[in-house]
């Protein structure tokens, strides 16, 4: 079971970079394009590319390998 969610959409070349970082991390996530849903395109529209841990907490772009390691570390279950 994914631990986390990555909000992104198609051709975003941050969304690829982050879906990369986690990746590299060994994080274990699952990916929502937010175009498939108006809600989450209101939400999330401007600030994409967004990690959300399962308890709610949210990282938002810009980060890097480091601050996602000490995210996923802060919001593991």
């Amino acid at each position: 079971m994914a631990n986390f969610t990555l909000y992104h959409t198609d051709g975003c070349h941050l969304c690829d970079m982050a879906d990369e970082l986690l990746i590299a991390a060994n994080a274990l996530f699952v990916a929502k394009d937010i175009m498939d849903s108006e809600q989450l395109i209101e939400l999330y529209q401007t600030s994409i590319p967004v990690v959300e841990s399962h308890q709610g907490e949210k990282l938002f772009w810009p980060f890097d390998a480091e601050q996602l390691a000490q995210f996923i570390a802060d919001n593991k279950e």
